[in-house]
């Protein structure tokens, strides 16, 4: 799916499903950043569970480790074009 149709699915569930609990699967750091909290799995097992901002502050987060392995290679991705 390109960003632009993950984009309006994504806001047509936060304004559609606002006093819903949503859980979402994802693969898309962005997709994750705005939810109020984020489980992480690592081989089929909870390793864990808390407020994106949070994990992203925590030592050793696989959260952590992620957003900044997505927001390297889009840096280095943009400075190719």
């Amino acid at each position: 799916m390109d960003n632009a149709t993950d984009s309006i699915i994504h806001k047509t569930i936060r304004t559609e499903f606002k006093d819903c609990t949503v859980i979402t699967v994802a693969h898309r750091i962005p997709t994750v950043m705005d939810c109020n909290m984020v489980l992480g799995i690592s081989d089929g097992k909870l390793v864990e569970y808390d407020e994106p901002m949070k994990l992203m502050n925590k030592k050793g987060s696989l959260f952590g480790q992620l957003v900044q392995e997505y927001w390297s290679r889009s840096a280095n991705n943009a400075a190719t074009l």
